[in-house]
């Protein structure tokens, strides 16, 4: 049985309007440190990226940022916890990856959804079987997941390659929901060999 000991948290670098974004943010940091599961984010100190990297390493966690080079001055580069610097977008996206057992989206702008949506892509066609948890606060997800069902409703999400993805309108239910469903994943289909890799 699978267990989670990281978790990627794709998020926004800015705050947000509603103030129920930061609160969730710090919130799901402290969370993670105090259940002793490591944080794997996008390495800037600011935003919802900064908030929660900061509650992680505030109460003892681990926090691993993963960051291109071209964006750290702009994102401002966490210093504090493990930094990883990539080349470019796309190296930063497979570590972000192979270092995660899990994905949880906070809310975010453009980016986190298409790091999110990646993910749910890469699982629909079978190149991993990583939980994927959209964390739905203040209802942020909800035209995403009325769009992947009008979709489906479409036949663009077509039997056999429907998107799997799981929704907690709290980060409090984000662990036991995430804990559930990695049970049934075996740890040889939470990782991509380097042929299939190279084919998403």
């Amino acid at each position: 049985m699978s267990k989670i000991k990281r978790i990627c948290v794709y998020c926004g670098s800015g705050p947000g309007a509603d103030p129920a974004f930061v609160a969730a943010a710090r919130a799901f940091g402290a969370i993670l440190a105090d259940n002793r599961i490591g944080l794997v984010y996008g390495g800037g100190s600011v935003g919802l990226m900064g908030e929660i990297a900061n509650a992680t390493l505030n109460r003892g966690g681990e926090a691993i940022g993963i960051i291109p080079a071209f964006l750290k001055n702009r994102e401002i580069a966490n210093l504090r916890g493990e930094m990883i610097v990539t080349s470019d977008m796309h190296e930063r996206k497979r570590r972000m990856f192979d270092e995660a057992d899990a994905f949880v989206a906070l809310p975010g702008g453009v980016g986190t959804l298409e790091e999110v949506v990646e993910q749910m892509t890469w699982a629909q066609l079978g190149r991993h079987r990583k939980p994927i948890l959209l964390a739905n606060i203040a209802k942020f997800w909800d035209p995403l997941c009325a769009l992947l069902d009008h979709m489906q409703e479409l036949q663009f999400i077509r039997a056999g390659l429907s998107v799997n993805y799981l929704v907690a309108d709290r980060v409090e239910d984000v662990l036991p929901i995430l804990s559930r469903a990695i049970e049934s994943v075996a740890e040889q289909d939470k990782a991509m060999n380097p042929p299939i890799a190279g084919r998403v």
